[in-house]
């Protein structure tokens, strides 16, 4: 059975083999989670993501990882260009996401809060969401042992922490 582990810290660093962004439907990385993936991995990313772009709210495209350590960046489209986000949004693009680790049989992954950065989502609903749909994934057949959550903060953290505690 696959693990879920958090961790507080810069998801720039994970060591998973793919880490998720929290993207945009035109793929292109501003600030958030994007903006630290970009500055820490290189430009390469963004360029090769929008060309891929852009892709329906909810769905994920895969790129390689520039710089950083992990082998792949997968771009989970929570908002539009509005940088609006919802549940389901963030439902669909968490679930997108296992399925395009699960089609490069990887065995771990690495996501951040999805859509409470620029989307201003809060962190007690993203975390109950991610949460569910990662634990609903898990139960099925999968490739993955690992699914983490590298939180960024303090609260985001004891939230997540909370939340996977409750549902153990």
């Amino acid at each position: 059975m696959a693990r879920i582990i958090l961790r507080q810290g810069d998801i720039t660093r994970e060591a998973t083999e793919a880490i998720v962004n929290a993207a945009n439907s035109s793929l292109w990385m501003g600030g958030g989670v994007a903006g630290a993936i970009k500055r820490a991995g290189g430009k390469e990313i963004e360029e090769e993501a929008v060309k891929k772009g852009p892709i329906p709210i909810g769905e994920a495209v895969v790129t390689g990882a520039g710089r950083l350590s992990c082998k792949y960046i997968i771009h989970a489209a929570v908002m539009g260009p509005d940088l609006v986000t919802d549940e389901e949004k963030i439902r669909a693009a968490t679930k997108n996401s296992l399925l395009r680790a699960e089609e490069l049989s990887l065995k771990s992954i690495a996501f951040p809060a999805l859509g409470t950065g620029v989307g201003r989502f809060p962190y007690s609903k993203a975390a109950e969401v991610m949460v569910q749909e990662v634990r609903e994934y898990l139960a099925g057949e999968s490739s993955l042992e690992e699914v983490v959550f590298v939180l960024y903060g303090e609260e985001a953290f004891s939230v997540f922490q909370r939340v996977v505690g409750e549902s153990d």
